[in-house]
């Protein structure tokens, strides 16, 4: 996949302008520093629900800053079924899975109209000489997908359903409460076959608990919306406090 922009993808992009640019790129930058960090994207590029942002095999180029949208991120199991690693939402970081053979192992694909900030990773490996607080940066999301793995390594290895989605809908909310959304209330992107395919359940699975939570009062459902009524009782589930 070519990763290079479009003549229609060719956007003026200011990151010290981005209602995201928290979520991203350091914070505490120097005005200087900014002007140098504003450097880092080379276009916007608009990804339609369905399509991929970059596939298994493409040449890396480039890590991805999402600005609108979600999207999964999955590789094919040794069956040849689809296994989902992940879901990625706006203010978040794709590609660096690419970084270690200078290509990519997954494949990403929008589960919605999606926008991304193209940002070269040689142009981010020089600034990162001249503002360390990028190198830092970089190296914590690094960090934060090693520890991410992790997670989903002891979601799936040690978890009953109702601890799995319990902690899938918690870590869910908060993490769309940190880009200003309601803390209580989410609307599902993912379906629920995508959501069991995660968590290493049947559809069927999810979809029974799901129902259980709704009749123990934990959460209401109205298709893909989901408002957590007793965040604290979901949270004793899965034996973790919950971050305010």
């Amino acid at each position: 996949m070519n990763n290079h922009p479009t003549p229609k993808e060719q956007l003026q992009v200011a990151c010290s302008n981005c209602s995201l640019r928290e979520l991203c790129m350091p914070v505490g930058l120097t005005p200087e520093e900014l002007d140098r960090v504003d450097e880092l994207v080379a276009a916007r590029r608009k990804v339609e629900r369905g399509s991929a942002l970059f596939r298994r095999g493409d040449a890396f180029g480039s890590l991805f800053a999402i600005r609108t949208g979600f999207f999964k991120t999955c590789m094919a199991a040794p069956d040849g079924r689809e296994q989902v690693t992940g879901f990625q939402m706006a203010g978040e970081i794709i590609g660096l899975d690419g970084i270690v053979n200078d290509q990519h192992s997954c494949d990403a694909i929008a589960i919605e109209d999606a926008e991304v900030c193209v940002m070269p990773f040689d142009r981010i490996t020089e600034l990162s000489r001249d503002v360390a607080s990028l190198q830092r940066h970089v190296h914590r999301i690094m960090s934060r997908e090693i520890v991410r793995e992790h997670g989903v390594m002891l979601l799936l290895g040690s978890m009953r359903a109702e601890e799995r989605l319990a902690a899938f809908l918690l870590n869910l909310v908060q993490r769309l409460h940190a880009r200003g959304f309601s803390r209580s209330e989410l609307v599902l992107r993912m379906t629920r076959e995508e959501i069991g395919n995660y968590l290493g359940l049947k559809l069927e699975t999810v979809s029974r608990t799901f129902s259980k939570f709704a009749d123990d009062g934990l959460i209401e459902v109205r298709h893909r919306h989901v408002r957590i009524v007793d965040p604290d009782a979901l949270a004793r589930l899965v034996d973790q406090p919950l971050r305010n």
